[in-house]
C-alpha cells in the first residue's frame, strides 16, 4: 500500500441503519450482515479477519464520492435467502482518528463499554495511531433492495478503533485511482477536525 498516492477526506462519524452490525431493532440479520457476509467475501478472496463486523459510516458532507476502479468488485453474492445476489465492491483505505489511546475498548452503539469478540488490532500501549487500514465497502446500490446509503456516507469496514465514537473526526485517506471524492473544496466544517 505504500506505492498508492493517496488523497485524503475528512469526515464525522454517524448513527447507521446498524443493520451492517446487527443492532438494528427491525434487522431481519441478527449477527450482521458484516458477520454473514465475511466468510463469503474470504472464499472470494479478501480476508477481513480482525475487523469489526459491522461498518464505520463516515460523512464526508459537503463531498460525494464514487467507485470507479475498486480493488476488487464480488458480483452477484448470493449472502442471504432474503433478496436477491447483491454486487460488492472494496477499495483500501487509511483511517485516522487523532483522539484514539492506548485503552482497547470498542464503542459499539448497543453498549458503549463492550469489547470486540475477537482480539484488536490496535495493541495496548499504542498511543495516537498513525493510521488504521482499512476497506471502503460499497453494496451497489443496483443490486441492493433495502437500507441505501447517501453519496456523502462512506462505509468503512476496518479493525476496531479505540474511543471511536459517534461525531468523532476522523481522516480518510482513499486511492484516487478507485474512488472520486467531488465537491465543495476548502470547506471550513471538514477542514476545522
Amino acid at each position: 500500500m505504500t506505492d498508492i498516492c493517496w488523497q485524503k477526506v475528512n469526515g464525522i462519524i454517524q448513527l447507521g441503519h446498524q443493520v451492517a452490525s446487527g443492532l438494528a431493532s427491525n434487522s431481519p440479520y441478527p449477527h450482521g450482515t458484516i458477520e454473514m457476509q465475511m466468510p463469503i467475501f474470504q472464499k472470494l478472496g479478501l480476508d477481513l479477519t480482525g475487523c469489526f463486523p459491522g461498518t464505520l459510516n463516515v460523512s464526508i458532507h459537503l463531498y460525494t464520492f464514487e467507485v470507479v476502479k475498486p480493488e476488487c468488485t464480488f458480483k452477484d453474492v448470493e449472502w442471504t435467502d432474503k433478496h436477491p445476489p447483491e454486487t460488492f465492491s472494496f477499495s483500501r483505505c487509511r483511517i485516522t482518528f487523532a483522539d484514539s489511546t492506548s485503552t482497547i475498548t470498542f464503542q459499539s452503539e448497543a453498549n458503549p463499554k463492550s469489547t470486540p469478540p475477537f482480539p484488536p488490532l490496535v495493541r495496548e500501549g499504542i498511543q495516537n495511531p498513525k493510521s488504521i487500514d482499512g476497506w471502503i465497502y460499497y453494496p451497489h446500490p443496483e443490486t441492493k433492495k433495502l437500507h441505501f446509503q447517501s453519496r456523502s456516507i462512506l462505509e468503512i469496514i476496518a479493525a476496531p478503533i479505540p474511543n471511536i465514537e459517534y461525531g468523532s473526526r476522523i481522516e480518510v485517506e482513499y486511492n484516487p485511482l478507485e474512488i472520486v471524492v467531488k465537491g465543495v473544496q476548502n470547506s471550513p466544517e471538514l477542514l476545522n477536525s
